[in-house]
């Protein structure tokens, strides 16, 4: 039972600490309006689909983690 409450608690602190970062990148100039993102806005209805945004957190995740296994 302690081995669960545990991974509970830590998955609560990273679901906080993703939500957070994604607070923070929203306040960030640039982030969300790549070229490549698709936006459609018509009278009752907006779609957006942030295609280059996402390959581009993509490739910077790679890298992180490609580092973090290098050590």
């Amino acid at each position: 039972m302690f081995e669960m409450g545990r991974t509970l608690i830590f998955l609560g602190l990273l679901i906080v600490g993703i939500g957070a970062v994604v607070l923070l990148l929203g306040r960030v100039p640039g982030i969300g309006k790549l070229p490549g993102d698709i936006f459609i806005q018509r009278k009752n209805f907006t779609f957006y689909f942030p295609i280059a945004t996402s390959l581009l957190v993509s490739v910077l995740l790679s890298f992180f983690f490609w580092l973090l296994s290098k050590k």
